[in-house]
């Protein structure tokens, strides 16, 4: 594997045309929007910093890694994966990433087999698992992996936002551009995690999407 080749295989991957589905998740933020929580860039900016330093940005850095590792062992998948399903609050959050872990297992089948799992762990592959552990099959660096995931969600987030508050693009770059400093650090802080450092404090946020659940006007299904 070739640093070229491991770089066109994340850009595929993690790219927005990849087909899993992304755009039609906003991880809670419409209802952030709605309630007046995020009302524009700076707000915006805030939100997503916590949520990659406090919420899931942090916990599926360390779920990705994890499965980059196992990604020669079912078993250990399995049990990542379980893992990962269980650490999602809320319906909605689970839905949106165990379906996109399910169309990111299939959409990447194009490019070689994956260790054998049985169906019902393929089709209940949380997001980050499923990247980890594609990549860990095609032998793409870990640490790349992790950052590219972390990005990808970010900037969906932010393509989401630019829907909702309305931003406009220039702005939504700003913000993406201010949050890789973040990115960095999130993803070299989760290098030596164990999956025992699984956790959060994003109480606003798990709460949004538990409130989006119900919200009158929906654009997106989380």
């Amino acid at each position: 594997m070739t640093e070229a080749t491991a770089l066109l295989r994340l850009l595929a991957w993690l790219s927005p045309l990849f087909p899993t589905g992304g755009y039609a998740y906003s991880h809670g933020l419409e209802w952030a929007v709605e309630s007046g929580n995020v009302r524009d860039g700076e707000e915006l900016r805030d939100w997503l910093e916590t949520t990659l330093v406090y919420g899931a940005g942090r916990s599926d850095a360390i779920f990705l890694r994890h499965a980059h590792r196992a990604s020669d062992n079912a078993e250990a998948l399995a049990g990542i994966a379980e893992l990962a399903r269980a650490a999602v609050p809320g319906r909605e959050r689970q839905v949106e990433t165990i379906a996109q872990g399910s169309a990111f297992m299939v959409a990447a089948a194009a490019w070689s087999s994956v260790p054998p799992l049985s169906e019902n762990d393929m089709h209940a592959m949380p997001y980050p698992v499923a990247v980890g552990l594609v990549a860990g099959v095609h032998a793409v660096p870990e640490d790349e992996t992790a950052l590219a995931y972390l990005h990808a969600v970010t900037s969906n987030l932010i393509s989401a936002a630019v829907r909702l508050v309305p931003l406009g693009q220039s702005l939504g770059l700003a913000v993406l551009a201010a949050l890789h400093p973040v990115i960095l650090r999130v993803g070299i802080a989760t290098r030596d995690c164990a999956l025992e450092d699984i956790g959060g404090s994003v109480f606003r946020a798990d709460l949004a999407s538990l409130r989006h659940e119900t919200q009158y006007s929906r654009l997106f299904r989380s």
